[in-house]
C-alpha cells in the first residue's frame, strides 16, 4: 500500500510550484504527493532489495519521474547488477507508469532525462564522497 509507505530518499529534487499542494509541508516537511517529487536517488546499502524492488514499484506508483540507484560497491543481486557484480548506476525513467532502467559502469557517460546537461561517467557519481 503506496499510501502507508514512507522514504527518506538519500536525495530528492521537489518542485517548488508543487508544494503548496503538500498539507503536511509546512509544519513537518513531510511530502505526500508524488507530483510534488521530480527525481529521488538512493545509494544502495546492505538491504539492497528495497532499492531494486519496493522503491521501483512504489516510486512507479507515486509518479516519479526519475530514479537513480547509485549501487557503488555492487552489492544489488545479479538479477539486477549482472555477472560479474561490479559498481553500477541504474537510471530509472518513468514511461507509462512503469520504470525502464538504464545502467551505466565505469566510464559510461550517464543520461538523464531530468539534468539532461549532466556531463558526467558512472564512475564519477559511484566515487563521489570517496
Amino acid at each position: 500500500n503506496v499510501g502507508m509507505t514512507a522514504f527518506r530518499p538519500d536525495v530528492a529534487v521537489i518542485d517548488r510550484d508543487e508544494l503548496t499542494k503538500e498539507v503536511l509541508w509546512a509544519d513537518q516537511s513531510i511530502l505526500t504527493l508524488g507530483s510534488s517529487i521530480k527525481f529521488v536517488a538512493e545509494v544502495v546499502s546492505g538491504n539492497w532489495q528495497n532499492d531494486y524492488a519496493r522503491k521501483v514499484e512504489d516510486y512507479a506508483v507515486l509518479g516519479i519521474p526519475e530514479y537513480w540507484i547509485a549501487d557503488y560497491a555492487g552489492l544489488g543481486g545479479t538479477r539486477h547488477i549482472g555477472k560479474p557484480k561490479q559498481p553500477t548506476l541504474s537510471i530509472c525513467t518513468l514511461v507509462d507508469g512503469e520504470y525502464e532502467i538504464q545502467q551505466f559502469r565505469s566510464s559510461q557517460a550517464i543520461v538523464s532525462p531530468t539534468f539532461p546537461d549532466l556531463k558526467l561517467t558512472a564512475e564519477q557519481v559511484l566515487r563521489a564522497g570517496r
